[in-house]
């Protein structure tokens, strides 16, 4: 079957397309990519439904630019020949820089600007002005340029597309977009790829599409048991806390791991958790600017870090996600905006879209509220033809949301449903009061400080600090994101796990910290070799300063006699 494959070499593409492609280590093309690829050349509109991971990005990128090279063949002048709309930012930034590897042999026939970024529209102004072959961008931004002559599609557009289709309309788009189409031409091709066929993604057909093919690859959006295993626990509160504590510090989850939560005040309250017992992670959140955002993504994608704590609030913003969220939950995240009074971006998006490369585990720390951001969150692993693990935490309020997203699951496949975790709760109810200590650290107002701390220190990052980074990348390699912030009290002997609260099935196997200490005491006696100094550390210091006084301990003495 592999020798029946169309291989990227027989789509008639250009040869410094198909150099670029094979410097990505692309072998051969993936099912999406095999099947869009040459639609799109024939010059048809297509709606493509593949989950997450599949090469949806490069499905449409590369007829793309397959057909702005064609047409600077017959000389025209530069125009906006391409409009690629992302419902976020991330994606944004991921589109171009898929472009550019795309391009980089054609990189002056073939421009690319990405304008979701937060700039004033005048700062962008100019680079709209030399007019990209392609420009990525938001619908709301695109509009807004649109509106302010900055960007005139009208008579050059040749390509219109529309990824993600389905968040577009949940992240308020909808009309943006119909008042967009009325600056396009009236005969463009148009791509429309998503990872689910909702309502809305069937209205945009109406809307954009002109006797489009429809592609709907892979049966299931989620990869089946053999690549992709899926897990819930049923746990309240505080076991949430317990079971998250114990997975990390007992090293029983390894790997690059993203946790979701459900709103950007939990996230901080998980991230002060952990760093109560030393376990480093960062945080991603729509507070954040976005080239923090983006930085803590190719960082975690190089492997800087293991933990990221991401809020999924797409579920929140989505007004068909309101009634699914329980009555006490949506006022408890209502009241997080509204007294932190920071703006939030309304165009962030963690867990749709954007490539974690090499994620080895998702954890639903609160369960999302649809069956979509299930599957877009899970999607984040698993990638290619990677395996991965999903843990969900399930407590009493969220059994309902579990029963629809085992539904929609096993309508599609009945393989990918979640499997209870088999882990005994009670094995690691020693550890209990330690978690208990660390939450009572924890208090709304050490929250509070955190968050600020954190957009404060970030900002300063990304804005201050934006030229000199610019002249010194090296220096953006050393800035981390996962330092500790503090703002708790930090209650050191939490951060050692003492054997014997280890569970015997785990003793000596799994506790990193017992083994280090034994390492280094049979590393101690080294006979052969140079014997290294006891006062190695005084060398070059004042003699004065260093000089210990032991006449403290005979007076001690003295006292004890008498």
């Amino acid at each position: 079957m592999a020798a029946e494959r169309l291989q990227f070499h027989e789509m008639g593409l250009d040869d410094r397309l198909l150099k670029a492609v094979a410097d990505l280590g692309w072998s051969q093309p993936t099912l999406i990519q095999e099947k869009a690829i040459p639609l799109a050349l024939e010059g048809k509109d297509l709606l493509a439904r593949a989950r997450t991971g599949s090469g949806k990005t490069a499905a449409y990128a590369i007829p793309v630019i397959q057909r702005i090279l064609a047409s600077k063949q017959s000389v025209r002048e530069q125009e906006v020949r391409a409009l690629i709309l992302v419902p976020t930012k991330e994606l944004g930034q991921q589109v171009q820089t898929m472009i550019r590897q795309l391009t980089a042999y054609c990189s002056r026939d073939v421009r690319v600007a990405d304008i979701t970024g937060k700039a004033d529209l005048s700062a962008q102004r100019p680079i709209l002005m030399e007019k990209p072959d392609v420009v990525v961008g938001t619908p709301s931004r695109v509009l807004a340029h649109l509106n302010a002559q900055n960007l005139a599609l009208h008579s050059s557009l040749e390509t219109l597309v529309v990824d993600e289709a389905d968040l577009l309309f949940s992240f308020g788009f909808e009309a943006d977009l119909k008042n967009l189409l009325c600056h396009l031409p009236k005969i463009y091709q148009s791509f429309l790829m998503s990872a689910t066929l909702t309502e809305d993604v069937q209205a945009l057909k109406e809307l954009l599409l002109h006797n489009p093919v429809i592609l709907k690859l892979q049966g299931s959006q989620l990869p089946d048991s053999s690549q992709l295993q899926q897990y819930s626990i049923k746990c309240e509160e505080e076991d949430k806390f317990l079971l998250i504590y114990t997975l990390l510090k007992l090293r029983l989850v390894q790997g690059k791991t993203l946790v979701f939560v459900g709103a950007v005040e939990r996230c901080y309250r998980l991230k002060l958790f952990l760093e109560q017992f030393g376990i480093p992670a960062c945080v991603l959140n729509s507070e954040l600017p976005i080239q923090s955002r983006c930085h803590i993504i190719t960082q975690f994608n190089q492997g800087f870090y293991d933990y990221i704590i991401a809020t999924d609030e797409q579920s929140l913003a989505d007004p068909t996600a309101a009634p699914q969220v329980t009555a006490g939950k949506g006022k408890k995240k209502k009241k997080g905006t509204e007294r932190g009074g920071r703006t939030k971006d309304k165009e962030y998006g963690v867990s749709r879209g954007v490539d974690f490369q090499n994620v080895a585990n998702v954890i639903n720390f609160d369960f999302p509220t649809a069956v979509e951001s299930y599957i877009h969150r899970v999607g984040r692993t698993a990638r290619a033809d990677n395996p991965g693990t999903a843990l969900s935490f399930i407590s009493h309020t969220e059994l309902e949301l579990l029963s629809e997203v085992e539904e929609a699951l096993t309508g599609e496949n009945a393989d990918s449903v979640l499997k209870p975790y088999e882990f005994k709760m009670e094995e690691i109810e020693g550890f209990r009061y330690r978690c208990r200590d660390a939450m009572r650290s924890v208090t709304k107002q050490a929250v509070r400080e955190a968050r600020l701390k954190e957009i404060k220190q970030e900002l300063l990052n990304s804005e201050k600090l934006k030229t000199y980074f610019e002249d010194n990348p090296r220096d953006l390699q050393l800035l981390r994101h996962d330092k500790d912030l503090h703002p708790a009290v930090i209650k050191p002997h939490l951060r050692n796990v003492p054997e014997y609260l280890v569970p015997e099935t785990l003793r000596g196997a799994l506790n990193p910290l017992s083994h280090r200490r034994r390492k280094k005491r049979k590393e101690k006696p080294k006979p052969d070799g140079v014997v290294k100094s006891k006062f190695k550390n005084i060398q070059g210091k004042n003699p004065l300063k260093s000089f210990r006084y032991s006449g403290v301990r005979n007076r001690k003495g003295k006292a004890g006699h008498s």
